[in-house]
């Protein structure tokens, strides 16, 4: 088993998937700021955005694009807060990129990122409606 936590759920370790490709998969946040918050990451173990090889550009955030649009209709949020750390602040040295749902008056506020808490069965739930959506397109 690998030591990269996101290497193992690449490998198939359990987590509330959203979506896979050959070069990308998307789960769900366990510390989310909003609920439906979203992880994009390469399945190839790259630590930061400018190790990510340039063949890979388009299918990662390709990705996560398409994960951006299926959000509102999915979840009924007005829009999507896309970021990624490199190094600093970055909970896992594995590159991931956060789609997180957005609703005007929501709380977040520039770079301050409350988290939140999935009651049991809720994380499932969310991950089933994005999976939905996203087999639509």
């Amino acid at each position: 088993m690998s030591a990269c936590v996101f290497c193992a759920i690449v490998d198939g370790d359990s987590a509330h998937e959203v979506a896979r490709t050959d070069h990308t998969v998307a789960f769900l946040d366990n510390r989310p700021v909003f609920k439906g918050h979203v992880l994009v990451i390469p399945t190839e173990h790259v630590v930061t955005l400018p190790d990510l090889a340039d063949t890979l550009l388009a299918p990662f955030f390709g990705e996560v694009r398409r994960i951006a649009g299926a959000i509102p209709a999915a979840l009924g949020a007005q829009g999507t807060f896309v970021a990624m750390n490199n190094k600093v602040s970055q909970s896992v040295a594995h590159l991931h990129c956060h789609v997180v749902p957005r609703t005007k008056g929501d709380g977040l506020r520039g770079f301050f990122w409350p988290r939140v808490k999935y009651a049991d069965g809720e994380q499932a739930d969310y991950a089933a409606r994005l999976r939905s959506a996203l087999s639509v397109d």
